[in-house]
């Protein structure tokens, strides 16, 4: 069987369960990897000049045993995430030190260690195969993934899954990721598809979604209530543009931090009043390399309080890390709290203690989502409380290229990479529904 036979079974929409479950799994498949071999290949190279384009590899994969608990996906659409660059260059780590760790807990995850690692994080797609044990999914159920993998063998993760010992990112510390024609998800990490959306907008949703989700909504992260002033950074950008619509749903008022006018645009459409676009405003926080530049600080927060009438934040949004952090630290209003994640600038933070600690402040850490709070945030999205932020597709083959535009920020919102599916435009069940959202739905795709 070739995987073109899985796209004809998709067809309308129509097909039953048995059609489904009567289909052979193809023996191998398509995926983005990288390579063991390549893993030395940027040494002595700085981080900015990484290019994915050198180390992300388009190839036929063989189709892993399915084991307990688990589900084949037959993948229509991915989407690229931070994760997927850091994977391709290589930082902070090479991502074949998790795979090896990941095998060494069981005989079952001995099938991530491979000399190849298939990427990706985000999926929509149709179910092809269950493992046993799996009751809630059948072949053919139309999916979307989010990324968490857990094992919950240990009490530690029965409050919050996210503090499970064994807590892992599928496709970026296991194997068998969403960037391919099939992936392997354990059964926990699927949720239904919204009807009202495309494959390749549904597969933008659940990274990034869920995290911005729980990192602004949920009390495992600010707990962000009605009236709340929220400072965003790259508030038009993948994780950002989440946050602000859950923001303005949430009765907040968010204050958008953007990079160009294209995006301080973008944040108007969605619905956003306050704005900082940096390329006009010129901040420059650090003023050398180990020197943070407090009056830019004043500026900045100076800034905020003539947009928001003399408030300071009380929630700040924190993603950029190294570059922003001692500016988000700053800028929070006394008792205010900087949530935290990504760090996509940097890891190593600086600040001024006495900001957060005379000040009452908290910084929260924040790491993507328990299964619940992923659930929430694709409720919303398919109640059409919340859209897609896709700008761009690209074919499976582009891949590369699609992480080298997010390494370079040279995007707006979501990047989507299709898959299986033969083109953009399909997989729409709820016309009904889409066509009372669609100038949301494309605010991103200018």
């Amino acid at each position: 069987m070739t995987v073109q036979e899985i796209v004809s079974a998709v067809g309308s929409g129509e097909a039953d369960t048995r059609d489904f479950a009567s289909l052979p799994v193809p023996g191998e498949y398509r995926a983005v990897v990288v390579r063991e071999e390549d893993a030395g290949m940027f040494d002595g190279v700085d981080g900015r000049d990484r290019d994915p384009t050198k180390s992300l590899h388009l190839q036929q994969v063989p189709t892993p045993e399915l084991g307990p608990g688990e589900a084949l996906v037959a993948v229509m659409a991915s989407s690229i995430n931070y994760n997927t660059v850091w994977s391709s260059i290589f930082e902070p780590l090479p991502t074949f030190g998790f795979l090896k760790r990941y095998a060494r807990t069981s005989p079952l995850a001995r099938r991530h260690d491979l000399p190849y690692h298939v990427l990706g994080s985000d999926l929509s797609g149709v179910v092809l195969r269950t493992g046993p044990g799996v009751n809630a999914w059948q072949p053919g159920d139309e999916v979307v993934a989010h990324c968490l993998s857990v094992e919950l063998e240990s009490p530690d993760g029965h409050n919050d899954t996210m503090l499970d010992p064994q807590q892992r990112i599928w496709g970026f510390e296991t194997n068998f990721g969403g960037l391919a024609e099939l992936a392997l998800v354990k059964s926990n990490q699927l949720m239904p598809k919204p009807g009202h959306l495309t494959w390749e907008e549904a597969a933008c949703l659940g990274l990034v979604n869920s995290t911005a989700y729980r990192q602004l909504v949920s009390a495992n992260g600010a707990g962000m209530k009605q009236g709340d002033t929220v400072l965003i950074w790259g508030a038009s950008g993948g994780l950002g543009s989440y946050a602000t619509q859950l923001a303005l749903n949430g009765g907040a008022r968010p204050v958008c931090v953007v990079s160009s006018p294209e995006k301080a645009e973008i944040c108007r459409r969605m619905g956003a009043e306050l704005i900082i676009d940096r390329s006009q405003e010129d901040y420059r926080f650090w003023s050398g390399e180990h020197t943070q530049d407090q009056r830019e600080f004043k500026r900045f927060g100076k800034h905020i309080r003539e947009l928001t009438g003399g408030e300071d934040p009380d929630i700040v949004f924190e993603h950029p890390g190294r570059e922003t952090f001692g500016a988000s630290v700053y800028v929070a209003r006394k008792g205010g709290t900087i949530v935290t994640c990504a760090s996509t600038s940097g890891y190593q933070h600086t600040y001024d203690n006495r900001y957060l600690w005379m000040n009452l402040k908290r910084i929260v850490g924040s790491h993507f989502a328990n299964y619940r709070e992923a659930w929430e945030a694709n409720r919303l999205a398919a109640r059409g409380a919340v859209h897609p932020t896709l700008s761009r597709v690209y074919p499976l083959q582009d891949a590369p290229q699609a992480a080298l535009d997010v390494r370079n920020n040279a995007h707006q919102g979501k990047l989507g990479v299709l898959a299986l599916a033969p083109g953009e435009g399909l997989g729409v069940r709820d016309e009904e529904k889409r066509s009372r959202h669609l100038e949301a739905i494309n605010r991103f795709r200018t």
